[in-house]
């Protein structure tokens, strides 16, 4: 199999770190711009840097997902690092995943560690995120926080190096995190459609995730930060939970 590699990036309105992104992966063998009809100087960016640029309807998408097998298939080389437009790639993970496919135990897909901040605050690390995989068979469900379908064993690369991680440039506010939350659950809600939610559900299921996030997952090592992310994190849950259950009933209003 040919050892080259095609970074995949989606993007849509992407202009705010987008440079920065290119930056880090210059020296692949391809880089693919996956672009959702952007209207700011994403594909100006995108060509200072000899992109290769697809497009992909808008449409009323609110995520990338839906255009994330379209934009896979359209790679050129057999190996697929996909990218968010926010992430940056280190250049001891590019030699990482070099080195890898060289060998001949390299699995069909890779778990790559990220490291995200909320607050000026690493947390949840390390966030494992299936980016790297073998083009041919690999298709990826068009539902917010999925991972790809790729044909073959799968394996992670060690969290104890945190020199390999993606680094999440994204920092959001506040008040980003909650327009984000009631964009990103009307699409759990799609991908959700067979699930059946209870008032108990309702209560417990929120307040577990909160406090896994706080307890659990090192929330509680971030001090406010953690706490107030852990909340939101429970409120996240809570949001799809009864969006879930406002689907499913007939109001009649006379």
């Amino acid at each position: 199999m040919d050892k080259k590699i095609s970074v995949v990036i989606n993007t849509y309105n992407a202009e705010k770190d987008l440079a920065r992104v290119l930056e880090s992966v210059k020296g692949f063998d391809e880089i693919v711009i996956c672009d959702m009809e952007s209207t700011d100087s994403t594909l100006n960016i995108a060509k200072k840097y000899d992109c290769k640029i697809v497009s992909f309807p808008k449409a009323n998408h609110k995520s990338a997902e839906p255009a994330r097998t379209f934009a896979i298939q359209s790679a050129t080389y057999p190996w697929v690092l996909v990218v968010d437009a926010d992430e940056l790639v280190t250049s001891e993970l590019k030699e990482y995943l070099y080195n890898r496919i060289s060998e001949p135990d390299c699995p069909a897909g890779l778990y790559i560690p990220r490291k995200n901040y909320f607050m000026g605050k690493l947390y949840d690390y390390p966030d494992f995120q299936l980016r790297f995989f073998i083009k041919e068979g690999t298709t990826w469900p068009p539902y917010v926080h999925t991972f790809p379908k790729v044909k073959g064993i799968l394996g992670h690369l060690p969290k104890n190096r945190k020199e390999l991680a993606f680094i999440h440039l994204a920092n959001d506010t506040i008040s980003l995190r909650l327009k984000k939350t009631d964009l990103y659950t009307d699409n759990e809600v799609e991908k959700r459609h067979n699930k059946h939610y209870n008032s108990f559900d309702l209560v417990f299921s929120p307040l577990w995730r909160t406090i896994r996030r706080y307890f659990f997952k090192g929330g509680i090592r971030m001090g406010k930060a953690g706490f107030i992310n852990a909340v939101l994190e429970g409120f996240y849950k809570f949001v799809t939970i009864a969006k879930i259950i406002e689907r499913e009933r007939d109001y009649d209003i006379r």
